[in-house]
């Protein structure tokens, strides 16, 4: 027992400052990658929560995309308008904020796309009637 505690007292102190001051850079380290980031986001995410209104066009995090047609603000939900069909969602479920010109330009691409696919289907079908 005696062997420790001598053995303790001869490892110099100069090894003990070391090893706190590498302790407190790693804890530096560790907050102001991991843990400063993650705050500010939180943060950027809480705002726009709180900014949400009836009408923006979001996109929840499963994929549905749809308008806020209610808010209540009690229970911190929302009832989102996707197409002609309300369900009602926690408001953490939304994933981004949509601008308005962004909605109706992705809608104005669904019509050209289904244009696009017809074309192509009906390009097939004069194939097929040729052969």
């Amino acid at each position: 027992m005696n062997t420790f505690a001598l053995a303790a007292a001869n490892s110099g102190a100069g090894s003990n400052i070391f090893m706190l001051v590498m302790l407190a850079v790693l804890f530096g380290f560790t907050y102001f990658t991991m843990i400063k980031p993650q705050k500010k986001q939180q943060q950027q995410r809480q705002e726009m929560m709180n900014q949400l209104k009836k009408g923006d066009s979001v996109e929840m995090v499963d994929g549905l995309r749809g308008k806020i047609d209610s808010i209540n603000d009690a229970d911190k939900t929302i009832v989102l308008d996707a197409d002609g069909i309300y369900l009602t969602f926690s408001r953490l479920a939304v994933r981004t904020v949509l601008k308005q010109a962004d909605a109706s330009e992705a809608e104005a691409a669904k019509p050209a796309e289904e244009k696009a696919e017809a074309a192509k289907t009906e390009e097939a079908e004069d194939k097929d009637s040729q052969e």
